[in-house]
């Protein structure tokens, strides 16, 4: 038996059920051509989800990083040496460790040793710099972290200073082996350890294997915390999200089922593991079924292409905007894809030259899901035998989603737009340290707990769900209320447009007004003139843009999503200097 879980999580009021429990149901309606209508999720830690598929496949790839493969018996050994390396260091069940790096598999290796360890993984963003990497450790209370070789700068500070007691340094060179599968590798990836002294506090990664330390039995129960990963920070300072075993488990093992994995099934993983939509999806959901994982540090394009025809690559989790890279690339069409059996994803619209591409050269649909930080990610999808082109699905396994009106909280008519809100057995348990957040995260109706996402959709007639905006992000232009998402996937069907954000702009007369920020496609030469007619001849007169601006390349988070945050700040700084200029 594991011992009870150390961990205090937010009160729930008496006679509220926080979450659902096993088994977990689907809507009759869509437990059709092998979806059932419920399923078990296991009463397990995630570490014993790679104990089992070691012990069943030892000799079979885990993971691939460009020509070198890692063995579940080889990942399992080296997780247990790294796990017994950090309880000799003092961790201990509880404490939480900080993970610092761009995709590897040494990130993969560290994630399941913290598990092992009985401890609680922080995922990092790589590109955060020194203060909000500051802001992190000392939320989280982290004083241990493994930190990839390039990232020591932005560390090393903070390990002198004594925010952190520990760091394990990995390099990704390190992983390589001796086959480099024949592509033109960075140096960033190819870079060895260095020789260079550490600082004291910090270990190289091999320095702590070799140590061949043996860990203390594992302890974590399905209701330990096994991650805090942080929000992106969209509506003020980012916030970690509690997570058990439980939480992250239920995303994971529904999003399998769902989606026909399997032991065979070979994942391409680009979404970096620092968001749970790549640790989830790709890492989780791998090692939970026996399958493999195909890493890639960061996107490019041509690299993906060659790694799906190497590794015949069945499944892959993609933005749209990744897609639209993609198969903009010179050549495509000569690549052999045909190992491709699942396309999937969502965050934002796909444009329907996509999905047209996907289902006429492929036979592929891309079946689009919808999940947050604060729900490990997977809450609804598509039906596969089913799907609806841009939009989200309907509610997975154990999950009551309703749409309510954001002010009184009421339910809105079907076909209305109000505020998506969720309960379901993979909602954080609560934010970390932050009452206040969780008061305003969490209602109750009907006697449940429901997060409130902050997303705007509406139902249709079939009990799909789809997104409108971000509750945060309307305009409002002279009264009239203006989604950027719907305006965004109108622009979408332009015949010259690559890729396109929809942000405010200040307006004297209308308060605000909608701007476009757009890319064209190569050798594409619309103007702005002409872009603007066509809105006014494609959209409602209130949601047309007034102003349209052709930029090179939209900026992008680490995601790859568009960064329409980033661009609407830009927006505002404009406008307060242009208000500060004498008249």
């Amino acid at each position: 038996m594991n011992a009870p879980s150390p961990f205090v999580f937010p009160a729930v009021p008496d006679g509220v059920v926080e979450r659902p429990t096993n088994p977990l149901k689907l809507a009759p309606a869509h437990a059709r051509f092998g979806l059932p209508r419920q399923i078990h999720v296991p009463e397990t830690s995630i570490f014993q989800n790679l104990e089992a598929s070691a012990r069943r496949f030892p000799g079979k790839t885990a993971i691939q990083f460009f020509g070198s493969a890692t063995t579940y018996g080889a990942l399992l050994r080296d997780v247990e040496h790294m796990a017994g390396w950090l309880q000799a260091q003092g961790v201990q069940r509880g404490d939480r460790v900080a993970v610092f790096s761009q995709n590897c598999p040494q990130f993969i290796a560290a994630y399941f040793a913290i598990l092992r360890a009985d401890a609680v993984m922080v995922p990092v963003n790589a590109m955060l710099l020194q203060d909000e990497l500051r802001h992190i450790l000392a939320d989280s209370g982290a004083r241990v972290a493994f930190v990839a070789q390039e990232l020591m700068p932005c560390a090393a500070p903070l390990l002198e200073q004594g925010l952190l007691r520990h760091v394990i340094v990995h390099a990704y060179g390190d992983a390589l082996g001796g086959d480099e599968a024949g592509m033109n590798i960075p140096d960033s990836v190819r870079t060895p350890s260095s020789s260079q002294a550490l600082p004291e506090g910090a270990v190289r990664w091999q320095t702590a294997l070799q140590a061949q330390r043996t860990p203390a039995r594992h302890l974590a129960s399905p209701d330990d915390l096994c991650m805090l990963p942080y929000t992106s920070g969209t509506t003020g300072a980012p916030k970690a999200c509690m997570h058990t075993h439980r939480t992250a488990m239920t995303s994971f093992v529904g999003s399998t089922i769902w989606r026909r994995c399997n032991s065979e099934t070979t994942f391409l993983a680009v979404a970096p593991l620092f968001h749970l939509l790549g640790l989830q999806n790709n890492v989780n959901a791998a090692i939970y079924m026996g399958g493999t994982v195909v890493l890639m540090p960061r996107w490019e394009r041509e690299t993906a292409a060659f790694l799906i025809e190497r590794h015949r690559v069945t499944f892959w989790a993609a933005l749209p905007a990744m897609l639209v890279d993609f198969f903009a690339q010179p050549g495509i069409e000569q690549r052999d894809l045909s190992s491709l059996a699942m396309v999937t994803g969502g965050g934002a619209a796909t444009p329907d030259s996509i999905n047209r591409l996907l289902k006429q050269r492929y036979g592929l649909d891309y079946i689009e899901g919808y999940g947050l930080t604060e729900t490990a990610t997977f809450l609804c999808a598509n039906p596969v035998h089913a799907p609806k082109r841009v939009c989200l699905g309907v509610p997975t396994f154990g999950v009551d989603l309703r749409i309510v009106d954001p002010e009184t909280l009421q339910p809105v008519a079907e076909g209305e737009v109000g505020e998506i809100v969720a309960h379901g057995a993979q909602v954080m348990r609560g934010y970390w340290n932050n009452p206040e957040a969780n008061a305003q995260g969490f209602i109750v109706i009907d006697g449940k707990r429901f997060f409130r996402t902050g997303d705007l959709g509406c139902f249709d007639a079939d009990g799909y769900v789809f997104m409108r905006d971000r509750l945060k992000r309307m305009i409002n232009a002279a009264g009239y209320k203006v989604w950027p998402a719907e305006v965004e996937a109108t622009l979408n069907g332009h015949p010259d447009i690559h890729e396109a954000c929809v942000i405010a702009a200040h307006d004297a007369k209308r308060g605000e007004t909608v701007k476009a920020i757009v890319a064209l496609k190569p050798g594409r030469a619309a103007d702005r003139e002409s872009l603007l007619a066509w809105c006014r001849a494609n959209m409602a007169t209130y949601k047309a843009p007034r102003i349209v601006e052709i930029v090179d390349a939209l900026p992008k988070s680490a995601t790859g999503k568009i960064a329409w945050r980033e661009l609407q700040e830009a927006e505002l700084a404009r406008d307060r200097s242009a208000s500060a200029l004498p008249a």
